[in-house]
């Protein structure tokens, strides 16, 4: 493989001058003066890579000409570096066979591309065992290398040391795969190539595409194992460039092609195909040569913070309802899916060929007979299409095959994909077929696995063809640190949950949802509506009303009934409605629950939206869900339910809370007497709010601390994967905010909140804290230090305001994102307090500088309520001013407002308020 021809070479790198002008120092000088010589090689990289990178501003698409350059420059480069070595350093003049040496490039820079930071890997190859002279070569040309800042992987080997490690090992085998002749004995670098195809290659085929398979998976699996997380690695992520690099390496070793496009002629790939990859390729290689510029090192993730300013040196631009980085990343990601697709394709056929495991059991002898589905040949468990006209004569049967994969459990054959991917437009004319829309419909409820199918019907296009709202969000990122996803894959996965619920699978997850699921009556317009939730994500408006027009248009074509049509846009109109009441309100106080159950009206609709509510959330991302948002869904659905039940709005809370008492009584055992004596202390809104494990350790704490002004317990909290914080002390203003600030100090997170104040004047707060990586603080010294520094704070022994300001923000990522700070306020919410809610940039002590701005506003605050979406944070507060009323004078809630939003804003504290 050589390197792809470079316009205008010598404005890169003139080698030929270079070389003369190191001659000319060496002759004048008398000796090699080498720090001369590494400043000239060092001008000579920069000024090389100053011209690739001013071509890749003026094409900032042309990845693959960027990455030829800079291989090209290393080329030059290495080649001075040599015939200095040789000529002026150590030359030999009557040189024995032995002293024959080749440079090589192996690896990416030996494909001839390179991304501005990239590692330099070079094999030095001898004929036979290490002369003196070689090693001395080697040596001095790897200094050089060195001096210039590169950072080389090397190797060197004789002939046979090239034979033997390369069939032992499948990294060596693939780097020499694409060695490439740089410099040096050229006879000698044809004579590895002959003995490695010979001697390696030759039998090891079949091997090397399973090995290469494996390798593949296990990358996808460290990296996330989808192509649709939002910060995805350019290099080693699913469907990124080391999967166009893993097809080379297959139809090099097999085909012993010399180049990409040779693999058409071998017909690994159409030509449609072939262009494709070129296509993504030149993408991806732009993507990850402007982050390597950028950056100034070997960065391959495109992370949120870099996001941005690709975009911008990509020339994408903002248009209405999706801005140029939520636009550049969909292009990313649909160009990942192409590869993702292809890839597959490509892969699936040599797997079939090579690495195709023979069916075991009992199945086996039924699995490898050939027989019809229906009309579709099926063999090895996979279906496929008997002409390549199949889908043209009849569209519809560009569903029917996915759905008969479904039923009968099996995969759907890569020629079958091949002509779907081609065919895909052709089903545009029958979305209005009533036997089309029947059979996606059967495909989005099937009892079987419609997450796998539906991604395969995505992989192919068909799915955003034949509902084209869902083709608008196919591979669109939310450019946030929330969401982990696409909103595509996002709502794929979201379906796969609600069906692996239904089947029982997730019964200790999600106990509510498996409870409940098989009491819904409308099934059907519950999977429709996981489908609709979020296609209307990306356009002007709000997502979840433009969703529900959505629902009007679509429901009637898929076949659902005027009433189930009506329940799918109510349950897309409001599918946040339930996750808002749990995170940001008081589910203590009886307007909360009153208001929930006059939206949602019956215990149809609760159920749907419930189950609706579980599978969008546990679907944003790994560790989104968790048990604290478990219970508080369940304590909603529970108080909303009796409530339709009972159909009276305070009927059942005595009930409720006589059977929060029996829970905690049974929690505490010996000690059960406390539910009466001690618990006597709390009021009925605390028995409401907390869950009996927590009231159990409140109960014991609150009496052992009889007569102290301040008791601090401290435990890991697994259902929340959090350290629980209980502050007992004499409640007094401020208390809240001081108690926050320790917390910050001892470096700790604060995720959740709950501030009750006993009879006997003592408050009892329970926080819920992690580090700010998100885990809790176990190990004893952590502890010791939040008790520490919260009695520090109320003895105010410390200087919260300064100490706090001088801490380092904990997530510099979130500086990608604009959170304007924003303050309301809900006087309808609740019968006693008046409900803050300030939406702001989530960052360490924030929560701590709200609390101090209501007590500074002489506000009380009675309880709060955190939620974090990634670098958002949304604290709600219900509070009351000193006398116990709301707050409804404008001008007061101007002033609040002016407060918090100080509070809340990124600029420094003044220092001198403490």
């Amino acid at each position: 493989m050589t390197v792809k021809a470079i316009a205008n070479q010598r404005a890169v790198i003139d080698r030929r001058a270079l070389a003369d002008t190191i001659a000319d120092l060496v002759r004048n000088a008398g000796q090699p003066p080498r720090q001369q010589i590494v400043a000239l090689l060092r001008t000579a990289l920069a000024d090389g890579r100053a011209e690739i990178a001013r071509r890749l501003t003026a094409k900032p698409s042309a990845g693959n000409e960027c990455a030829a350059a800079q291989a090209f420059l290393i080329d030059q480069l290495v080649r001075v570096i040599h015939d200095h070595v040789v000529t002026a350093v150590y030359p030999s003049s009557n040189r024995s066979t032995g002293e024959r040496l080749t440079v090589m490039a192996v690896g990416g820079y030996g494909r001839g591309e390179m991304a501005p930071h990239s590692d330099v890997d070079i094999a030095f190859l001898t004929p036979s065992k290490q002369t003196a002279w070689g090693e001395q070569v080697i040596e001095a040309m790897l200094y050089f290398l060195w001096d210039l800042g590169l950072k080389v992987g090397h190797s060197s080997r004789s002939l046979d040391d090239m034979v033997r490690m390369g069939r032992a090992d499948l990294t060596i085998r693939t780097a020499m795969l694409e060695g490439r002749y740089v410099w040096g004995d050229q006879p000698l670098f044809d004579e590895a190539q002959a003995r490695f195809f010979a001697e390696v290659v030759a039998g090891t085929e079949r091997q090397f595409v399973a090995e290469k398979l494996a390798e593949r998976n296990d990358r996808h699996k460290r990296l996330g194992d989808s192509r649709y997380v939002v910060e995805p690695n350019v290099k080693e992520g699913k469907g990124g460039l080391r999967d166009l690099h893993t097809l080379y390496w297959i139809g090099k070793y097999i085909h012993k092609v010399r180049d990409p496009s040779e693999l058409v002629a071998v017909g690994l790939l159409t030509p449609s195909e072939y262009r494709a990859f070129r296509k993504a390729e030149d993408f991806f290689w732009a993507v990850r040569c402007h982050l390597h510029t950028i950056t100034r090192r070997a960065e391959d993730r495109l992370t949120f913070d870099l996001q941005r300013e690709v975009a911008a040196r990509m020339q994408f631009a903002d248009r209405p309802g999706k801005s140029a980085v939520e636009r550049f990343m969909q292009y990313f990601f649909l160009q990942a899916k192409r590869v993702g697709h292809l890839t597959g394709v490509f892969l699936a056929q040599l797997d079939d060929q090579f690495a195709k495991k023979q069916p075991k059991g009992l199945l086996a002898g039924f699995r490898a007979r050939r027989r019809l589905v229906r009309g579709y040949p099926v063999f090895g468990g996979k279906i496929n299409v008997p002409s390549d006209s199949w889908f043209a004569e009849d569209p519809v049967r560009l569903l029917e095959i996915f759905v008969l994969a479904d039923t009968n459990g099996l995969e759907i054959h890569p020629e079958a994909m091949r002509i779907a991917v081609r065919d895909a437009r052709l089903v545009d004319a029958v979305r209005t077929d009533p036997r089309a829309n029947a059979l996606f419909l059967d495909l989005l409820t099937s009892r079987s696995d419609p997450e796998t199918v539906l991604r395969w019907l995505n992989e192919t296009g068909v799915f955003g063809r034949f509902v084209p709202d869902f083709g608008r969000v196919n591979a669109q990122m939310q450019f946030d640190m929330y969401h982990h996803y696409t909103v595509d894959e996002h709502t794929i996965r979201a379906i796969g949950l609600m069906n692996r619920i239904e089947k029982g699978e997730m019964k200790a997850d999600h106990p509510l949802a498996s409870a409940i699921i098989h009491k819904v009556v409308n099934r059907r317009a519950l999977y429709v509506a996981i489908l609709l939730h979020d296609i209307a994500k990306g356009r002007r408006g709000d997502h979840s009303v433009l969703g529900a027009d959505v629902a009007l248009k679509l429901c009637p074509r898929l076949g659902l009934s005027e009433e189930e049509t009506a329940l799918v846009s109510w349950l897309v109109r409001t599918h946040l409605l339930m996750s808002a009441t749990a995170f940001k309100r008081d589910l203590a106080d009886f307007k909360t629950i009153t208001d929930f159950v006059a939206q949602v009206q019956s215990i149809e609709r609760l159920r749907l939206l419930a189950m609706l509510t579980i599978v969008d959330i546990r679907a944003v991302g790994p560790g989104v869900w968790n048990g604290w948002k478990r219970q508080l869904i369940s304590e909603l659905y529970e108080a909303a339910e009796g409530q339709l039940r009972l159909g009276h709005k305070q009927h059942g809370r005595a009930e409720r809370i006589a059977a929060k008492k029996a829970a905690v009584a049974d929690r505490l055992g010996a000690q059960a007497a406390l539910v009466e004596q001690t618990g006597k202390l709390l009021s009925d809104a605390y028995w409401i709010a907390e869950p009996d494990d927590i009231i159990a350790l409140n109960l014991v704490q609150l009496d052992q601390a009889k007569g102290q002004a301040l008791d601090v317990h401290t435990q890991y909290y697994a259902a929340r994967g959090a350290t629980l914080v209980t502050v007992i002390a004499a409640d007094h203003p401020g208390l809240f905010y001081r108690i926050a600030g320790g917390i910050h100090l001892a470096g700790g997170n604060i995720i959740d909140a709950r501030i009750h104040t006993a009879r006997n004047g003592m408050a009892v707060d329970n926080f819920l804290v992690q580090d700010p990586l998100g885990r809790p603080f176990s190990e004893d010294s952590q502890l010791a230090r939040i008790k520490t520094m919260i009695a520090d704070a109320l003895a105010n022994r410390v200087k919260l305001v300064p100490q706090l300001a001088a801490r380092p923000l904990a997530r510099p990522r979130a500086d990608a994102f604009e959170v304007r700070p924003r303050v309301e306020f809900d006087n309808a919410a609740s019968n006693r307090f008046t409900v803050v809610e300030v939406n702001a940039r989530d960052r360490p002590a924030l929560l701590n500088r709200l609390a101090r701005a209501l007590f500074e506003a002489k506000l009380m605050v009675h309880s709060a309520h955190i939620a974090t979406y990634g670098e958002r944070a949304v604290d709600n507060f219900y509070v009351t001013d000193l006398l116990g009323e709301k707050i409804d004078s404008p001008q007061r809630l101007k002033a609040v407002e002016k407060r918090l939003l100080d509070a809340a804003g990124e600029e420094t504290v003044d220092v001198a308020a403490a």
